[in-house]
């Protein structure tokens, strides 16, 4: 450990100070500002029975989407939740119904990068639910169709 500490010293000391300080600034703000639970409603008459809540982590280690409608709820952990970084945010999709000879149902949530500053947040976003068909069925046309559920709801981050 001491040799360690020595060569992050000697690291430190070869940077020039305003490099040292904004390294320190940026890990100390992507530590600090992310948020890691999303707690999400949908917006209208037509989604109000919408409730979703996303965690980035758990005390597990590993994410929990919980998706709750009119028709069910649907608890997710670890694998069987997909993410996906992009630059107008990151899409996490989950699937909420799969069939082997019809296709299935997929729901993702664009999370949008929010920064905290010191309480939870509150923000608006879209979830887009794709029916996805499969080459076995014998219909013409797209094989996938969308519905988009506008939602609202609040982004913190809470220790685990």
């Amino acid at each position: 450990m001491g040799i360690e500490l020595a060569t992050k010293a000697n690291k430190l000391k070869t940077q020039r100070p305003r490099e040292w300080i904004m390294t320190v600034q940026t890990n100390m703000t992507s530590q600090i500002n992310e948020p890691n639970k999303f707690d999400l409603c949908g917006i209208g008459h037509e989604h109000k029975d919408i409730l979703i809540s996303y965690s980035t982590t758990s005390i597990a280690g590993k994410p929990i989407f919980n998706y709750k409608d009119s028709e069910g709820t649907h608890n997710f952990t670890g694998d069987d939740i997909r993410t996906l970084k992009t630059e107008i945010g990151t899409m996490v999709t989950v699937t909420l119904k799969l069939t082997v000879d019809t296709g299935n149902i997929t729901l993702t949530v664009l999370v949008p990068y929010i920064k905290l500053e010191g309480s939870a947040q509150e923000f608006k976003t879209i979830a887009i639910r794709t029916t996805n068909r499969t080459y076995f069925l014998p219909i013409k046309g797209a094989l996938q169709s969308y519905e988009v559920i506008c939602l609202q709801g609040t982004a913190d981050s809470v220790l685990f």
